[in-house]
């Protein structure tokens, strides 16, 4: 699996826990930090949980290891480090404050979007 392939399993993932607002940066061209960022909000500090421990189970439970954890005592902003891919799960007031696609505003960005949110369009 390539790493936007797995980035898009990932946001899957983040929307089965009602994670919204989910941009794909892909940093490719621009870092070697990682290929993509995955980037999205969640309401409250238990969502940020619920979103990184579903993410970091159900790979756990394919063979595939976060290499680096962050955040998780505060959750105001949990980074969870597939080295290809790092997901930045934020709560919304962190999110906005923060603003890593104003930071990485050269990054091509693909908004990923829900099959409800679709539907409403």
């Amino acid at each position: 699996m390539d790493s936007k392939e797995f980035a898009l399993k990932i946001s899957e993932l983040i929307l089965t826990k009602k994670g919204y607002d989910i941009n794909l940066l892909e940093l490719k061209k621009l870092s070697s930090i990682a290929d993509y960022f995955l980037i999205c909000s969640a309401d409250s500090d238990s969502q940020v949980k619920a979103i990184a421990d579903e993410i970091d189970k159900k790979l756990r439970d394919e063979g595939i290891k976060c290499y680096f954890k962050e955040g998780m005592d505060t959750l105001n902003w949990v980074i969870l480090d597939y080295f290809d891919v790092v997901v930045h799960i934020f709560h919304v007031e962190s999110r906005n404050y923060y603003n890593l696609e104003k930071f990485w505003a050269d990054a091509p960005v693909t908004e990923i979007k829900d099959d409800e949110e679709n539907l409403r369009k």
